[in-house]
């Protein structure tokens, strides 16, 4: 069958190493939601979360369905929102740490009797080994026909600064350290945490195919430059998920804003999903990023969660605080 659309994560990482631990519920719970088997993914949650007097959750970039009802119908309607009349799933990476399973998957969904790939990240918290209690997917807005470019932030942060680096080992903790360093971010520090051919990107939906050696590094250095134009000053990424099994971090994060990100750069909080591979030597080789940034002047307005004045007011400071974000470090 012809492949109408082919999505980058896949080639990109074709030749890098995997391992999918296949009777997961992860992998359970996609593959039954693509092979429409309902009663399969509603048996894999409970009327209530297990401490929380709360319904069980699953997140998507176009609704938020909570209870067990919601999570029938998400599942009655995930093929078709896509306009699909089937779909397939091929695992790619799948990161598993501290009751949480971060699973990044290409779906072939049918549409016309051709091939449609979209690359997604599907993150569950467990209840059980078998159990799930939650489930957020995270793909580029592009892919889900008529989604409009905002995600309201999934997470409510328990105070409104950078994450604290600590919590982040190596490559991670250097990475972070440098992007939230105040005022800007570290560029150069930032591009000594990758390894000299890593890959940058997967879930966009443009960027060649297959890139060279150079093309990789060249990247990964002007990803850094870019970085260091707004942040920390205008925003900065809180995270609130951290799955790292040692060789991939995946990260959940939601955006704070000052007032000058807003008024220069004319950004909003929204939720995404950052996955950082390291190689061998410990050094970054993959940073895999999933979010709507950049592409808030497209929001349509008619067709959010909430409204235009309230997405403004999420996760809004006036400036970050001067202990926020890390000091300048001088290398050696």
């Amino acid at each position: 069958m012809k492949i109408r659309k082919a999505c980058n994560l896949k080639r990109l990482y074709h030749d890098t190493i995997r391992d999918i631990k296949e009777n997961t519920p992860d992998l359970a719970f996609i593959r039954s939601v693509c092979a429409g088997r309902i009663d399969d993914v509603v048996s894999m949650f409970r009327e209530k979360k297990l401490f929380w007097n709360e319904p069980p959750v699953v997140d998507t970039p176009y609704g938020r369905f909570e209870g067990l009802d919601e999570i029938r119908s998400f599942t009655e309607g995930f093929i078709s929102r896509f306009n699909a009349t089937s779909a397939e799933v091929e695992p790619v990476y799948q990161t598993i740490s501290g009751g949480r399973i971060a699973l990044e998957v290409v779906i072939s969904f049918v549409v016309d009797e051709e091939i449609e790939e979209v690359p997604m990240f599907v993150v569950v918290d467990l209840r059980t080994p078998k159990l799930l209690e939650e489930v957020r997917i995270y793909c580029h807005y592009s892919f889900v026909p008529d989604l409009t470019p905002y995600r309201k932030p999934i997470f409510q942060p328990a105070h409104y600064e950078m994450g604290d680096p600590g919590l982040l080992t190596g490559a991670m903790r250097s990475y972070y350290e440098a992007l939230h360093q105040a005022p800007y971010c570290n560029a150069e520090r930032i591009h000594k945490s990758f390894a000299s051919d890593c890959i940058v990107g997967g879930y966009e939906p443009w960027g060649s195919a297959i890139k060279t050696r150079e093309e990789m590094s060249s990247d990964a250095h002007n990803f850094g430059h870019h970085l260091s134009t707004y942040i920390p000053a205008c925003v900065g990424m809180r995270y609130e998920t951290i799955i790292d099994d040692g060789r991939t971090c995946v990260i959940e994060w939601v955006h704070i804003v000052s007032k000058q990100g807003q008024k220069e750069r004319n950004r909003i909080a929204m939720s995404g999903i950052s996955a950082y591979t390291r190689n061998d030597d410990g050094y970054l080789c993959a940073v895999r990023i999933c979010d709507y940034a950049g592409h808030e002047s497209e929001i349509d307005w008619t067709k959010t969660p909430v409204t235009k004045e309230e997405a403004y007011s999420i996760n809004l400071i006036d400036e970050f605080p001067k202990g926020c974000g890390m000091k300048p470090q001088i290398d050696d």
